[in-house]
């Protein structure tokens, strides 16, 4: 047995959850063993002991993995080991960071690395929800400094009740899903999805998670309470100030900046231009020597400057920085249909924000897989996010997807999935495709408002147009004065203490993100903040009808057709053909995509084109591999193979019958030389199936009119073997006589 660790048990609705340290991974400066049931987290935490030159912000990274080994799965593709974090992994990640990161002082600017890794897992209990909690308990019990404990739970509506954490499979039946990170006093981090619930229903998950978080900041400081290592933080000065030269830009900087906020210029540029202008100034009074040493503390000193400025003209004024009422949304202008080979498309343009969306539609066959070590089954709606440089006119590297477009993608997906209509009434895998072409502010809730636009250009019968707007807000703790912004520009963002996006219909909130970067935000302000959101929304809701209210009424001529057919869980294999080699077949000689499924007892097969005709064809076919022969029944069936006796005939397909020489005429042929050849087509009528073999006996001349005079004659018993391969004894079998 290894060393006795240090334990806290915290009881969390029906979770009994317990943290430990000290006997896993002691050379990080914090690490924990989160254990709840069967799952298992391993957070630790590591900083610099030294800053880097001109270092003067908080290098703090978080990285959630899943080990498969924790839920006993192989990784997929060749090498079979765990590589670059899935989106789901990314999400969770920044989920975290964003919860602790303000939680850090303002001055430490050591590098921070904060690992969460899934060491145990179970197939229903999604860890994400623990991951917070171990993180913030693994800071907590080391001696780096922190203005914690934090954590994080998954608050659910269920049937009206608000559950803590619940199961994967109860999530099924939840009309809001929320993660809620707070500290003991205030929530600092929302993100989640919902049916359009109403405010009043979010707030109250808000509170109802609040409170579980409470217990678990409280079990935090109790474990901390018994590890020596975290009586005392660690002692730090990661900055060097001026004051002389911080007073002095205040009084020569402050009035300017004040000044200027208030003249109301929308232009991004020209505002970012002028207010560098004003540092300009100041630094011409200082020589090129002195500008070495002064000009790093004058920037930042300036950007403080420049936010109290701007806050100020807001709190005392009620003006922003673009001459907007606080509660005043934007110009817009909306378009569809801009790209006429895609199959929608639209342009949504808010101020100085504009996205250029697409949808594509598919088939299953476009399904997303989900493949992780709790997490998998596949998606049949995305939503994509794009954010070139040259969107805020500026020149970067193409990295590959990052961390923010992933997780704008996410939200701006989440706001839409519930609307977009479910089995017959969507055939289709859905993709959406965001490419952010100008941001100043909320470029994720244009994609909302974009999306919404192309998927009604597309055809694709959305429940209910969705929209979405961020709200801002500037709090002053020493006047109590304060200002909730709708549809907040990137500087209010940036200079401002929340970013509240909210997502959803006339009738309710679909998605929604908050990041609080104060302390003290009361419930108040968050009900006034959701009811100035609700009516910004309505008005955006109000300029995206002005171009488009319904769906188009009939899908592009670029768009693939779907139709489905239910067919016999029996003839499954019989579609597919060995090896695939039917199916293949069909979909190479009609020009279609087909995809098979089984569900219940049944088959369901999918069929896919662009051209009707072609459509047609591959439902023709299938609809004949699964017929029944029927007798009675005529059948415009192809010669297989000729022999002496008759020929064999394809009257449905894979479903050959014998054609006697007897049965194709009521005159008396002595050969099959040139009656019949392979490939002829032939009317036939299915006169017998033969009970015990299911043979089937075919006739041609039943089809045909009578002979005049002809007298029937009673057929003579004969063995015909297989088929009648072995008769070589001609019959009259009631031909007229010879002449």
């Amino acid at each position: 047995m290894g060393p006795e660790g240090i334990k806290q048990t915290i009881q969390t609705g029906k979770d009994t959850i317990t943290i430990e340290t000290g006997r896993l991974a002691k050379q990080a400066d914090g690490s924990v063993v989160l254990t709840c049931g069967k799952t298992m987290l391993l957070a630790t935490v590591v900083a610099a002991k030294e800053v880097k030159d001109d270092t003067d912000f908080l290098p703090l990274s978080v990285d959630y993995k899943e080990k498969y080994a924790a839920t006993g799965k192989f990784p997929g593709g060749f090498f079979k080991r765990e590589g670059k974090p899935s989106d789901y992994e990314i999400l969770i990640s920044r989920l975290v960071d964003r919860a602790l990161r303000p939680l850090f002082p303002d001055d430490f600017h050591a590098e921070v690395q904060v690992q969460i890794t899934l060491i145990s897992g179970e197939n229903d209990i999604l860890p994400d929800a623990y991951a917070a909690l171990a993180a913030s308990a693994a800071i907590t019990v080391s001696d780096i400094p922190f203005h914690g404990p934090i954590s994080e739970v998954r608050v659910a509506r269920i049937n009206g009740e608000y559950v803590i954490n619940p199961s994967q499979s109860e999530l099924e039946n939840a009309d809001l899903d929320l993660m809620v990170a707070a500290s003991m006093k205030d929530i600092v981090m929302v993100e989640g999805e919902s049916k359009e619930v109403s405010e009043e229903v979010m707030l109250n998950a808000l509170k109802a998670a609040h409170e579980a978080i409470k217990g678990q900041c409280q079990a935090q400081l109790e474990l901390a309470s018994k590890v020596e290592k975290a009586q005392t933080k660690r002692e730090y000065c990661h900055e060097t100030n001026d004051e002389e030269l911080r007073a002095d830009m205040m009084n020569c900087c402050y009035q300017p900046c004040y000044d200027f906020a208030l003249t109301g210029n929308p232009n991004k540029h020209e505002r970012s231009d002028s207010f560098d202008a004003i540092l300009e100034n100041y630094l011409s009074k200082y020589t090129e020597e002195e500008l070495e040493t002064i000009t790093p503390l004058a920037k930042r000193y300036f950007h403080d400057i420049e936010r109290k400025a701007v806050r100020d003209a807001i709190l005392i004024e009620r003006k922003r920085l673009d001459g907007r009422k606080l509660n005043e949304i934007r110009p817009i202008w909306t378009e569809v249909d801009v790209l006429p080979s895609t199959h929608g498309s639209a342009i949504f343009t808010r101020g100085e924000t504009q996205a250029l969306v697409t949808v594509t539609l598919g088939t299953k066959l476009d399904e997303q897989t989900i493949d992780g070590a709790v997490v998998e089954g596949t998606s049949n709606f995305m939503l994509h996010y794009n954010f070139p440089s040259f969107a805020t006119g500026e020149i970067k590297a193409n990295r590959g997807v990052s961390r923010r477009e992933i997780g704008h993608g996410n939200l701006a997906e989440r706001a839409l999935k519930s609307m977009i209509p479910n089995g017959d009434d969507n055939p289709y895998t859905i993709r959406v495709v965001s490419d952010i072409l100008e941001s100043n502010g909320s470029s994720s809730m244009a994609s909302v408002c974009g999306g919404t636009l192309a998927l009604l250009d597309s055809g694709v019968k959305m429940k209910k147009p969705v929209a979405g707007i961020a709200m801002g807000l500037i709090t002053d703790n020493e006047t109590g004065k304060y200002a909730v912004l709708s549809d907040i520009l990137g500087d209010e963002d940036h200079l401002g203490d929340m970013d509240f996006k909210v997502t959803g219909t006339r009738d309710g909130i679909t998605a929604c993100q908050m990041d609080i970067k104060v302390d003290g935000l009361s419930y108040d302000v968050l009900t006034e903040a959701l009811e100035q959101a609700r009516l910004g929304r309505l008005h955006i809701l109000d300029e995206m009808a002005k171009t488009i209210t319904e769906p188009r009424a009939d899908y592009k001529d670029t768009v693939p057709r779907i139709e489905k057919l239910v067919i016999p869980k029996d003839f499954i294999g019989a579609v597919i053909g060995p090896g695939g080699k039917v199916v293949q077949e069909i979909q190479k000689s009609t020009g279609t995509v087909i995809v098979i499924t089984e569900e219940k007892d049944c088959g369901i097969v999918e069929i896919a084109s662009t051209d009707k005709e072609g459509l047609e064809n591959a439902k023709s076919k299938i609809r004949g591999i699964v017929a029944i022969p029927e007798v009675g029944e005529v059948y415009k069936g192809v010669v297989k193979s000729v022999m002496a006796f008759g020929a064999f005939v394809e009257i449905l397909p894979g479903k050959d019958g014998l054609l006697h020489i007897s049965e194709i005429d009521w005159k008396h042929l002595d050969s099959m030389d040139g009656v019949l050849k392979e490939g002829d087509t032939i009317d036939v009528k299915l006169i017998d199936i033969d009970p015990k073999t299911n043979k089937l006996r075919l006739s041609h001349k039943v089809l045909l009119p009578k002979p005049e005079g002809y007298v029937e004659k009673p057929e003579r018993p004969a063995s015909h073997g297989n088929n009648g391969a072995k008769n070589t004894r001609k019959r009259d079998n009631g031909n007229p006589k010879r002449k």
